[in-house]
């Protein structure tokens, strides 16, 4: 018989192999999960590619805690860059005490996004830090930070499973902010499975507490191809305030051209 100190040394072994398996075993199922979180997220992508550019009319209401709403009417133009993130221009026409402010916003795949902001009452063009970037659009409960185009190399990876949101199949993804300035410090993301559109998203703080969650409503597609939402609510839940965008008169492949979006069309901006 085994005497009692060749038994538990190997047990004691066994158990160390085991660990080490668990371990190795655990390792391949989160790079299984990374790798496919990172394909959903390029093929919802890639779905949403070759659009050229856009306008669109938009609503934005703001409602704070009690309820109370008030009502913006606002422009937007949109540039699609393959090579690099994309260019969007959002003109303020309605009511009064913001006609005529503007917002430019340059997306990067990796660079800080370039944004600035043209205030009419001041007659000038302020950039957009950014180390700002979490700070509040125009009093929204969107960021500056939400209005920048979703480029592939701004997040990592992370499939969470699937769940059916909006009576819709849905993969669920976990996505990190590469950037050390974003006020986030993850997002998960609900994608249709049928067309890989973005049903909803909540946002973490820096504390990685659930802070917003925006939800996508009444999707329409042009072209025959393109997906659009025809609304978006951005819910925040720890102020109570939310925000509602309503789009309309989409216009895609206008013939928006690079010299359309820069500093100097803001003050002109209509």
């Amino acid at each position: 018989m085994l005497n009692k100190r060749i038994i538990t040394t190997l047990f004691t072994a066994f158990s160390l192999s085991l660990g080490s398996y668990n371990v190795l075993a655990e390792s391949m199922q989160q790079q299984e999960a990374e790798k496919l979180g990172l394909e959903i997220s390029t093929e919802a992508k890639f779905r949403d590619t070759g659009w050229n550019d856009n306008t669109s009319d938009m609503l934005m209401l703001l409602r704070n805690k009690q309820g109370q709403e008030s009502i913006r009417e606002i422009k937007t133009k949109t540039l699609e860059l393959l090579n690099d993130g994309d260019k969007s221009l959002t003109i303020f026409n309605k009511p009064r005490d913001v006609k005529g402010t503007s917002f430019l916003s340059f997306s990067h795949p990796v660079a800080n996004d370039d944004q600035w902001l043209y205030l009419p009452s001041l007659k000038r063009v302020k950039r957009i830090s950014s180390r700002n970037k979490s700070g509040p659009f125009m009093g929204s409960e969107f960021s500056f930070e939400d209005l920048s185009s979703f480029e592939i190399e701004k997040y990592n990876y992370n499939y969470l499973g699937d769940e059916t949101i909006n009576g819709l199949d849905s993969y669920m993804v976990e996505q990190f902010p590469v950037d050390e300035n974003s006020g986030y410090t993850r997002r998960i993301v609900w994608l249709d499975k049928a067309e890989y559109r973005v049903q909803k998203i909540d946002f973490y703080d820096r504390k990685n507490s659930l802070l917003k969650t925006l939800s996508y409503n009444s999707y329409k597609q042009y072209l025959d191809k393109f997906w659009r939402a025809d609304s978006a609510l951005m819910v925040n839940h720890q102020s109570g305030k939310s925000t509602e965008l309503k789009w309309d008169n989409y216009a895609f492949k206008t013939g928006l051209v690079d010299s359309d979006f820069n500093r100097n069309t803001l003050k002109r901006a209509r």
